[in-house]
């Protein structure tokens, strides 16, 4: 790992995430970790990739990239889980999304990564899959992966096409439960949000449904909208921040994205799925999304809950559902993890350097402390009241 690698991850330890400020996004509580890997099964693994500094030719770097990895069970080949998504804006891309609402499964790891390299990242998930499952080779079966992406070209010297498949086998092994690493790691080492440095951030709410609580567990790759329309928890934030964080280069055009991936173990039906997909887009924008014209807004989710069997034994397969009149808490709990997800990743995250000399600095959390402060007293009288 080079120096500048590590400088950053120093950096990061200095981070916290937005509960340690003082602000709790919604009603309900979160998961153990409060991430997305309170779903049992569900593991995430990066691969990050910062090299080079200063102004060079296109092609030569800086590097400001990497791979993120959410791997819904262990044997998602061979173990099929329901799923579904929504787009709400279309200038970004999943690949294998097709397949994904086609069927209402997925049979794959979901990858995230950059703009120009998902291609790479889907032919290297495809030699991956292939070496874990020689049956794909003998029997001459085709998986296709689902693979997000976000535009990192601000930071990241994206034409360069510096993600290669050692990155991607790497974070693919390294995949694992427990606390989920995020800011400036894996797919979110290049990614701007509201004009501060973003990334990858989490979060997860226990849900009560019936007699029995379900998780919901939300990661996000976020790197869209402006300073002026950030808003935490309603309050509109980040018309206070403006001018507070010093000069620097803004990105004036292609407004980045954001891609969600949601996990549960509710059982729920592809249908379901794709409504709970619908429900995140509110939680984007609650944190300042529009849903700009250059801008993709892309949710995919799953349940691992029903697994579904490549090879059934039997044509009828049967599964558990929630009912739908019961699946209230279920949209209001994906609203808030989404939310805070976002803040966390922005909370999270570190100051960089990158691409053409452009620098994103990190939201300052000192100022968040003392605003949120404040923000809690007043809501505090206005209860009192």
């Amino acid at each position: 790992m080079s120096n500048l690698y590590e400088r950053y991850r120093e950096d990061g330890k200095k981070r916290t995430r937005l509960r340690t400020l003082g602000l709790n996004i919604g009603e309900y509580r979160t998961g153990e970790l409060n991430a997305i890997t309170d779903v049992p099964g569900v593991r995430v693994g990066h691969s990050t990739l910062i090299e080079g500094s200063g102004r060079r030719k296109p092609g030569n770097g800086p590097v400001r990239t990497g791979v993120t990895v959410i791997s819904p069970n262990d044997d998602i080949y061979n173990q099929k889980l329901i799923s579904g998504g929504f787009i709400l804006s279309g200038a970004g891309e999943v690949a294998g999304l097709t397949q994904v609402t086609e069927w209402g499964l997925i049979e794959t790891p979901i990858a995230l990564t950059n703009t120009l390299s998902v291609g790479r990242v889907s032919d290297s998930v495809v030699k991956w899959m292939t070496q874990k499952y020689s049956h794909i080779r003998e029997l001459q079966e085709v998986v296709i992966p689902v693979v997000g992406e976000c535009d990192d070209s601000f930071l990241n010297d994206a034409v360069g096409l510096h993600v290669k498949p050692q990155h991607v086998f790497a974070a693919l092994d390294s995949a694992t439960g427990g606390p989920v690493e995020e800011g400036a790691v894996g797919a979110g080492t290049g990614m701007i949000c509201c004009d501060f440095k973003g990334g990858i951030g989490t979060s997860s709410r226990m849900v009560p449904i019936g007699k029995q609580d379900y998780v919901m567990g939300v990661l996000v790759c976020s790197n869209f909208g402006i300073m002026e329309h950030l808003r935490m928890d309603g309050y509109p934030i980040g018309r206070v921040l403006y001018g507070r964080q010093g000069v620097y280069n803004r990105r004036t055009t292609s407004y980045g994205s954001i891609i969600v991936v949601i996990a549960t173990n509710m059982p729920l039906t592809a249908m379901q799925m794709n409504r709970l997909c619908r429900r995140a887009a509110l939680g984007i924008g609650r944190v300042g999304s529009y849903g700009a014209h250059s801008s993709g807004e892309i949710i995919i989710g799953f349940s691992t809950a029903n697994v579904i069997p490549r090879n059934p034994p039997e044509p009828a397969v049967h599964f558990q559902m929630i009912h739908d009149t019961f699946l209230d808490p279920a949209y209001r709990a994906v609203i808030e993890a989404t939310e805070e997800s976002i803040l966390n990743s922005l909370t999270m995250a570190v100051d960089m350097e990158g691409a053409a000399g452009n620098r994103v600095p990190a939201i300052n959390l000192q100022l968040l402390k003392g605003l949120f402060e404040h923000y809690n007293s007043v809501n505090a009288l206005m209860r009192a009241k």
